[in-house]
């Protein structure tokens, strides 16, 4: 059906379009089903159960709708069926009569009416581009376009509100795909601006991938995603981005793995994002730039969801970039230090950290945080552990009466603290003071956090198993394995230490394999080692040499797993670390058996992993000393020393070899195993070639005191665990 109109006036044209839509209204029964009979129209009209827009009251009817049926008469001279059906239906949508829109809407033969629409804006966009006039006329209005254009959307709309997603996504999805094929090299520059097409082209891209997230269909919402973003719509600066924060919220957090980008335009030498988490860094990364170009308004969460992506990607030191970037104002200054000192602390920087948050302290705000992390900090280096415990202190004083949580924390940071420093203590005295004050504050750190916290509960059974009160460490670490749940490989571990230590190695050994079956095989590596040990404490070589070797297998398919990902450095120091101590225990091993050639190629396999090694050098060391070969041993010894001067294995055994070849000066000897002791107080070896060096040296009081350290070597040999309990 066609109505022709002359071009006559606007008053005209008014008074015949009013009479149009009445005569349309009312003539919807001459299309057989297409329309509601008028009496039943208006029965839907007035009837309760009406579908109401959700969250919109009655809105009064867009006044838009006369100029815009004006506007396509004056350029096409008429108003065909289809136009009308869409002035209808965004009436009756704008009305909030749902149902009957989408009935209007459904009457649109949008198949019919594709081709006319892809040859409007084909000519359009040629005459936008070349600025010529020498086209044939098209058989479609763009005002008629941007109309059609509209009441698709309307229609996907409806069929949103209705919970028909869908049917309303592909609905949806006709806008975008007309315009595609009609303009392949995108939206020219103002393009539409005199209508509406432009508007409802933005309101369909951003509609597009909410629908099929409401469908339930994450590849096409990803896809719609991307199609949002790589073709050229004309979008403003907002929209875009908030179509890029969404985007890169759903990739984050809807625990798809989404297909990765086929960017066939961009440059051999750009970044093209593999997965998930590198195309929601990559976008939040664009929204920063934007917001330090001031092209759109700073937005917290922009930072707060890169945080998160980047933490978990292990790109702290990325963080701390994009962080700086940021133009003065943008973030709060104290904020900005904070987020700054937390990238650095991650990453290992901690002297930066403990700088930033110093400055942190001298605010007149809470600087409990600050406190917290610098307590952390300074307590874990013997540099700094004077005044780690001094933040520690003024974090208890500062929460006093406040979040019993934090108060624990507190504690427990104090309890450390005082623990690294009484391992530098001068006299026996003022380690054992230190000692005690340390167990005092974590079991105040117990107590206060209500005894629910693991953290706290495995510092105190840790602490309880170095100063070998045994049966309180075992009552904890018990605690702590329920508490966890068995969740965390470090709880199982420490409960089997502190068994081997009360020489219950069958008890141990039980607690080694009940994890064994709770753990993944990726995580089991530091469990076969354990076990391989409690193997050997109980005579069973064999076993504890297969048990390496499966250790070995999980290492080697672990290892090609992890590939050349950034991001997994970490777990492939690990992973290296623990391959080149079991090839250690196993030259260990074959040493004891007296098989030289087995031991030399277990340190030759160790030798490919790290050459500057001073656990290396310290086993070929014992390798030469077991074959007589005391020359090369101390030569060996002295290697390791010079890797590194603190292990104290070496510092032992080079004492042993300088006194067996014969070295005449016993202060030499003294020293190397005073260093040690003083490295390591519980370390009984030391302690019985401490004996020895008194017993050599003659006199009363020499045999007094060898009698000493040979007593303190039997105590702590009868409490030593087959591995050190931190």
């Amino acid at each position: 059906m066609r109505i022709t109109l002359g071009n006559k006036g606007r008053d005209r044209v008014r008074a015949k379009l009013g009479k149009i839509m009445k005569c349309f209204s009312s003539a919807e029964q001459s299309h057989g089903n297409e329309m509601v009979p008028s009496s039943e129209y208006h029965a839907t009209k007035d009837n309760s159960a009406s579908v109401r827009l959700s969250g919109e009251s009655e809105r009064k009817p867009d006044t838009g709708n006369i100029e815009e049926a004006e506007t396509s008469l004056r350029e096409s001279g008429c108003l065909n069926y289809e136009e009308a059906r869409a002035l209808l239906g965004r009436y009756e949508y704008q009305k909030g009569n749902v149902e009957a829109a989408l009935h209007v809407f459904e009457g649109i033969d949008i198949v019919a009416v594709t081709p006319k629409m892809k040859i409007a804006l084909t000519i359009k966009g040629e005459t936008h581009r070349r600025r010529s006039q020498n086209y044939a006329s098209p058989p479609m209005s763009i005002h008629a376009v941007s109309l059609l254009f509209e009441a698709i959307f309307l229609k996907a709309k409806s069929l949103q509100a209705l919970g028909r997603y869908k049917e309303a996504a592909p609905s949806c999805s006709v806008i975008l795909d007309i315009v595609e094929s009609s303009l392949p090299g995108g939206l020219p520059e103002n393009f539409g601006a005199d209508c509406k097409l432009q508007e409802t082209l933005n309101k369909a891209v951003e509609l597009l991938p909410e629908l099929w997230k409401l469908a339930d269909s994450p590849r096409e919402a990803v896809l719609s995603y991307r199609r949002a973003l790589l073709q050229h719509w004309n979008l403003d600066a907002q929209t875009t981005a908030k179509i890029q924060k969404e985007f890169a919220v759903f990739l984050l957090y809807s625990g798809v793995e989404a297909i990765p980008p086929n960017l066939r335009s961009q440059m051999d030498s750009a970044f093209v994002p593999k997965n998930n988490i590198e195309e929601a860094i990559l976008l939040l990364i664009i929204l920063l730039r934007k917001v330090s170009l001031q092209k759109i308004e700073w937005d917290p969460s922009i930072l707060d969801h890169l945080s998160y992506a980047l933490s978990i990607s292990g790109g702290l030191e990325a963080l701390a970039n994009q962080v700086e970037e940021l133009l003065p104002g943008v973030m709060d200054r104290k904020e900005k230090y904070h987020s700054l000192a937390l990238c650095y602390h991650g990453e290992g920087h901690d002297l930066e950290a403990l700088n930033l948050w110093k400055n942190l302290l001298k605010t007149h705000e809470d600087p409990t945080p600050a406190l917290l992390f610098l307590s952390k900090i300074c307590g874990g280096s013997s540099n700094y552990v004077e005044e780690g415990i001094q933040f520690s202190r003024r974090a208890v004083e500062n929460l006093q009466g406040r979040c019993d949580q934090l108060m624990g924390i507190a504690w427990c940071l104090l309890g450390l603290s005082l623990s690294v420093h009484s391992k530098s203590s001068v006299t026996d005295r003022e380690r054992f003071e230190r000692q005690s004050e340390a167990l005092n504050s974590l079991e105040i750190a117990w107590r206060v956090s209500k005894m629910k916290d693991p953290v706290i509960v495995y510092h105190l059974s840790l602490e309880n198993a170095e100063q070998r009160k045994l049966d309180a460490a075992l009552n904890h670490g018990k605690t702590l394995l329920k508490l966890e749940g068995g969740s965390n490989l470090r709880g199982w571990i420490l409960l089997a230490r502190i068994s081997s230590a009360q020489k219950c190695f069958v008890d141990a050994l039980t607690i080694i394999n009940a994890a064994l079956d709770q753990t993944g095989i990726w995580d089991q590596g530091g469990l076969l080692r354990t076990k391989a040990k409690l193997q050997i404490a109980q005579g069973l070589v064999k076993e504890a040499i297969e048990t390496y070797s499966k250790l070995l297998a999980v290492l080697q398919v672990q290892r090609k797993s992890l590939g050349s990902e950034k991001k997994l450095k970490e777990n492939r120091n690990h992973v290296n670390n623990l391959e080149l101590e079991t090839w250690h225990d196993l030259a260990s091993i074959y040493i004891k058996l007296s098989r030289w050639h087995d031991a030399e190629l277990c340190l030759l396999k160790s030798e490919g992993i790290c050459t500057f090694n001073a656990s290396r050098w310290h086993a070929t060391g014992l390798l030469h000393e077991a074959r007589g070969r005391h020359k090369e041993a101390l030569k060996a010894y002295t290697h390791a020393l010079e890797v590194d001067p603190t292990h104290v294995p070496s510092l032992v055994c080079k004492a042993k070899v300088l006194k067996r070849i014969g070295c005449q000066s016993g202060g030499i000897i003294r020293s190397f195993v005073m260093e040690a002791l003083r490295l390591d107080r519980m370390n009984g070896s030391a302690w019985h070639e401490l004996g020895l060096l008194y017993k050599d040296g003659g006199g009363s009081s020499s045999a007094e005191e060898a009698v000493e350290c040979f007593e303190a070597a039997t105590n702590l040999e009868e409490t030593d665990p087959i591995e050190p309990f931190r």
